[in-house]
């Protein structure tokens, strides 16, 4: 196991193999999905078949009610064999998670997308627009919600949908104009005026799918408003350090991709493989030292949120330190897994240029650096 990766029981043992079973059943798809900038439907189907949609579900609904911990060792585990099937089911387990943990809606819209997710059904939140960015820099969204006397109509179009076509609910955030006020309502993505709009075409996490969703006189029931915005500043999401640990993951199989590069290849200027090199050794025991600092700071973060529940609001720092360093070093680990291969890796018949492409996607994860250290700054600097 090693590099800072602590199994601790049996269940962890178990968890484990079974996301490393999935992660080698998803690989021979990943280039497809790639080439295609949407999630192959094999590798869906291999989601759907290993039940692993429901995971972090309560028991009574047919999950495993995974902790923090648990979800994380099999998201960096899939992440090592498709980084962009990691972050893209990353989103919807951690957002039936937070539902999960910190009973945001009541118990009848719970118990409604519970069952639905009990069936292998994908839900995403879709809270991104084009003019206002990311819904961490605030900003009110332009899709609107008009009360009509029956129901709301919902129109608008939003960004970075992720697994936009293979979704069966959106949790679309907009502006309702008789409250003066932010809501969020439960779209079925068969409702008339859904559709897709396939824009995503990007360098790296092409495979996520995550196109535009736009709504044209989409008309959603009363008791899909299943949230409603408050001025209180939200408390810390550790669900969210499923991000860090998809990217620790690719950083994983580029240095495990590196290693069994440098023990292979030869060149006919030297009489041994380049494992045998200085240079190349620094490199990979350098890599080897940052995946095991970074899985550390990550899983001590995770064990804490799991086992001091009542201290969680204390780990708002912790969760964001984490974030931005573990991203940060995956960067490193597969900058330096490109200078092992040297130019070969730039090769499209190889895995390292596509691990490059992916891991750079971390820095446009959310908490972004500048407003992690921008805090830190102001918690120093500002009386």
């Amino acid at each position: 196991m090693g590099n800072g990766l602590f199994l601790q029981n049996e269940r962890q043992h178990q968890l484990y193999d079974r996301a490393s079973q999935l992660a080698d059943q998803i690989k021979p798809f990943a280039k497809e999905s790639d080439k295609k900038g949407q999630l192959a439907e094999e590798i869906i189907q291999q989601l759907k078949n290993n039940h692993y949609l429901s995971m972090t579900l309560p028991e009574e609904y047919g999950g495993e009610h995974l902790s923090l911990y648990e979800w994380l060792v099999m998201q960096e585990k899939i992440a090592e064999g498709d980084g962009a099937t990691a972050l893209s089911v990353g989103w919807h387990l951690g957002i039936i998670m937070e539902l999960r943990d910190e009973h945001k809606w009541t118990e009848e819209n719970f118990e409604f997308l519970a069952r639905e997710v009990s069936k292998q059904k994908l839900v995403n939140r879709a809270s991104t627009e084009r003019n206002t960015g990311s819904p961490t820099r605030g900003g009110r969204p332009e899709t609107t919600a008009i009360w009509d006397g029956q129901g709301y109509i919902l129109n608008g179009r939003k960004t970075f949908t992720t697994l936009a076509s293979h979704l069966d609910y959106a949790i679309v955030s907009a502006y309702i104009e008789d409250d003066d006020q932010v809501g969020s309502f439960l779209v079925d993505m068969n409702n008339l005026g859904v559709s897709v709009d396939r824009t995503w075409d990007t360098l790296g996490m092409r495979g996520t799918g995550s196109d535009d969703l736009v709504l044209q006189d989409v008309r959603v029931k009363q008791e899909r408003l299943v949230e409603r915005k408050s001025g209180k500043r939200s408390g810390p999401k550790g669900w969210l350090l499923h991000i860090p640990a998809c990217y620790l993951g690719i950083a994983s199989a580029a240095t495990r991709e590196a290693v069994e590069f440098s023990k292979s290849f030869q060149p006919n200027s030297l009489d041994h493989t380049i494992s045998k090199e200085h240079h190349i050794r620094e490199k990979i025991g350098e890599m080897e030292m940052l995946l095991m600092r970074s899985r550390h700071l990550l899983y001590r973060v995770a064990e804490k949120w799991d086992q001091y529940p009542e201290r969680r609001p204390e780990l708002m720092s912790s969760l964001a330190v984490a974030k931005v360093s573990v991203t940060n070093d995956a960067q490193k680990i597969v900058d330096l897994a490109m200078r092992v291969s040297g130019g070969r890796g730039l090769s499209k018949d190889a895995l390292f240029e596509k691990y490059y492409r992916d891991v750079r996607a971390g820095l446009h994860n959310p908490p972004m650096d500048d407003m992690v250290l921008e805090q830190f700054a102001k918690d120093l600097l500002d009386d």
